[in-house]
């Protein structure tokens, strides 16, 4: 389950996990239990989220939706509740992308502020157009808010795996590194901007993403 550590006086460290970190209600939880910690620190804070192992997330549980059906749109919906959440805290958050970003796991990814890949492994994909899952209003607009059109548009509509290196040149991430930098690339990144004031973070994001948090927050789901 995720884990939050504090590496320093302004970095958080949110550690997803070992294995595919696949979304479920009780890993979604943990990820909000996290969060809760570092917003109740009362000082600048910078977050960095990583993982350990081949993957950095596989998006929503796929097998947990099989043995539960019914709770699709509950899973849906917290999963959109946690993109709001990373897309509007107030605090500079960093994803260190060191394996396999998919799905809803690239698209959480996105929420954060900057994204730094691993240049020579791994995968950034967005393949519901395979999978036959139109995206969610919500995801649709966190996705095209966040990525150049062109990129936005190709990586939905083909989806297509991109490397580290032509993720980068697209501007799917921010920068593409060695795998034994990616750490160390983001918390340059984090100390760089970190200091910032919380509270004014919070609402230029807000207010930047208004209508992708609006999207987000809409529990109709609009699917097919």
């Amino acid at each position: 389950m995720p884990v939050l550590e504090q590496a320093d006086d302004v970095t958080f460290i949110l550690r997803l996990g070992d294995g595919e970190n696949r979304f479920t209600p009780d890993w979604i939880a943990a990820c909000n239990h996290a969060l809760d910690r570092l917003e109740a620190v009362e000082a600048p804070r910078a977050l960095i989220t990583v993982a350990d192992g081949t993957f950095w997330s596989t998006g929503l549980d796929l097998d947990w939706i099989g043995a539960n059906p019914a709770r699709l749109d509950e899973l849906v919906i917290a999963t959109h509740r946690l993109f709001a959440r990373v897309l509007s805290l107030p605090v500079v958050t960093v994803a260190a992308i060191q394996g396999h970003a998919f799905a809803a796991g690239a698209m959480l990814a996105l929420a954060h502020d900057f994204r730094v890949m691993r240049e020579d492994r791994g995968f950034f994909c967005l393949p519901e157009v395979d999978l036959h899952l139109p995206f969610t209003p919500g995801m649709n607009a966190l996705i095209t808010a966040r990525l150049p059109g062109a990129a936005a548009h190709e990586a939905m509509i083909s989806g297509r795996r991109y490397g580290g290196e032509q993720a980068a040149r697209l501007g799917l991430v921010t920068r593409a590194t060695a795998q034994d930098a990616v750490l160390s690339s983001a918390r340059d990144l984090a100390d760089d901007m970190g200091r910032k004031d919380g509270r004014t973070l919070g609402a230029i994001k807000t207010r930047l993403f208004a209508q992708t948090l609006d999207a987000l927050a809409d529990d109709s789901l609009n699917t097919p």
